[in-house]
C-alpha cells in the first residue's frame, strides 16, 4: 500500500464517520417529529406516512442497482418476508412507545439491541458466544434494569413496547445476517421496502384521521429527511466498514437526552443515565469482541424508527 493510498483511506474513514454522527442527528430529528405527531395522530398512520418515503428510496436505490424482478428472486423468499414483516412490527411499538417514554430513556432502551443481537445468534445462526459475552450482555440488561427501577421510569406500556420493539429489531438484525448468506444487498432492500409499504398501508389506512397543514408538513420533513438520512448511511458504508461505523451509533443517546431537555424539557435523571451508560459500555465490548472475531455485520442502513 503506498503512502497516498493509505491517506485516502484514512480520510475516507474519517469522513464516513462523519457521515454517520450526521445522519445519527437526522433520525434524532425525525423522532422528535414523531413522537409530536403521535400525541395527536395515530402510531399507525405516522409510520404508514413515514415507511411511504423509506419505500420510495428503498425502490430508486434498488433500480439503480438490478432491475425490480432481479432484485425480487430470492433464494430464501420466506426468510426475506418474515424478516420485513418483523421490521415494519418492531417500528410499530416503536411508535407506540414514543407516546409515553421520553426520548432519552427510550433511545437507551432501544440500545439493549445489539445485546439481544448476542443471544438470539446463539439458535438462529448456531454462533457460540464466549463467557466475556454473556458477561457484558448480562451487565448491560443489569443497566437496563436501573432504567426502569422502582421510582424510574414508570412502568406501563410505552416500556413494555420499547422493549418488544429492541427484540423484534434484534431478531430482525440476525435474520438480515442469516439472509446475507444467500441473497445480494439489493434483494434484501426491495423486500425491506415492499413488505414495510404494503403491512403499513394495509393497517395504517384503518386508522386515518386527516391532517391539519402544519402537522402535513412535519411528515413531509420526516419523508423527505427519510431518504436523506438513509441516503447518506448509504454512502458512509461504501467508504469504510459497517464494524466501523457501527460503534458511532452510540452517539445517539446522548442527543436523543438533549434533544428531549430542549423540545419537551425532559431531562434524564442521574440515575437512569448511569444505567444508560451501563448498556452503551456492555454495548461497546460486545461489538468489539465481535469484531476481534471478524462476524459479518449487515451493510444495509439503518431503517425508519431506528437510529
Amino acid at each position: 500500500m503506498t503512502p497516498s493510498t493509505a491517506h485516502a483511506r484514512v480520510d475516507n474513514v474519517g469522513r464516513a464517520i462523519m457521515l454517520t454522527l450526521f445522519t445519527i442527528g437526522v433520525f434524532g430529528i425525525q423522532d422528535v417529529l414523531s413522537k409530536t405527531l403521535v400525541q395527536t395522530y395515530s402510531p399507525f398512520q405516522v409510520t404508514m406516512m413515514r415507511y411511504w418515503g423509506f419505500a420510495l428510496f428503498a425502490l430508486v436505490l434498488v433500480l439503480r442497482q438490478a432491475p425490480l424482478r432481479q432484485a425480487l428472486s430470492s433464494k430464501v423468499p420466506v426468510l426475506q418476508v418474515v424478516r420485513g414483516s418483523l421490521l415494519i412490527v418492531e417500528i410499530w411499538f416503536f411508535a407506540m412507545a414514543l407516546q409515553s417514554v421520553p426520548l432519552g430513556e427510550l433511545q437507551a432502551i432501544s440500545l439493549v439491541y445489539p445485546l439481544l443481537v448476542t443471544l438470539f445468534a446463539i439458535p438462529i445462526l448456531g454462533e457460540k458466544v464466549g463467557v466475556f459475552r454473556f458477561v457484558a450482555v448480562g451487565i448491560g440488561f443489569l443497566g437496563a434494569m436501573v432504567i426502569v427501577r422502582p421510582g424510574g421510569l414508570p412502568l406501563g406500556w410505552g416500556v413494555l413496547f420499547a422493549v418488544i420493539s429492541s427484540t423484534l429489531y434484534s431478531i430482525y438484525i440476525v435474520i438480515t445476517r442469516k439472509v446475507s448468506q444467500f441473497d445480494s444487498a439489493a434483494t434484501s432492500m426491495v423486500y425491506t421496502g415492499l413488505m414495510g409499504l404494503l403491512l403499513s398501508t394495509a393497517v395504517g389506512i384503518f386508522f386515518w384521521q386527516p391532517m391539519a397543514w402544519s402537522d402535513f408538513g412535519l411528515v413531509v420533513t420526516i419523508m423527505v429527511t427519510s431518504c436523506l438520512g438513509h441516503g447518506l448511511m448509504v454512502f458512509a458504508l461504501s467508504m469504510a466498514p459497517a464494524s466501523t461505523v457501527q460503534p458511532f451509533n452510540y452517539f445517539s443517546l446522548p442527543w436523543a437526552i438533549f434533544l428531549s431537555a430542549l423540545v419537551f424539557g425532559h431531562w434524564i435523571d442521574p440515575v437512569s443515565l448511569v444505567g444508560a451508560v451501563i448498556i452503551v459500555a456492555a454495548g461497546l465490548v460486545v461489538m468489539a469482541r465481535e469484531r476481534i472475531r471478524r462476524v459479518p455485520v449487515p451493510q444495509e442502513p439503518s431503517l425508519p424508527g431506528r437510529d
